[in-house]
């Protein structure tokens, strides 16, 4: 499901118009990347939680020059979903 067809949905089930759904769902993804940017996880009940994991350094190989290159230890953003949410999928 495109963020289209998301914006879609919400409107046909809110009667709210496209525009403003919009506006909406693009205000709250700006507002989860803004507080992984700052290290703040984001936790909904219910849903689940964004969160940063911390990738640690590591070697890795470039097998088309035969080399060895270090990859820096980095942050990446992650979800994880509620048990509720699990196990809502698993049906």
């Amino acid at each position: 499901m495109t963020k289209a067809e998301v914006v879609k949905e919400v409107a046909e089930t809110t009667g709210v118009d496209k525009t403003t759904v919009q506006t909406v769902v693009e205000a709250f993804m700006e507002e989860v990347k803004n507080s992984l940017v700052k290290g703040n996880p984001v936790y909904l009940r219910g849903f689940g939680s964004f969160i940063i994991k911390h990738r640690a350094e590591k070697a890795a190989r470039n097998i088309t020059r035969n080399t060895t290159m270090t990859i820096p230890a980095h942050n990446i953003p992650a979800f994880k979903p509620a048990k509720v949410f699990v196990n809502e999928v698993k049906k």
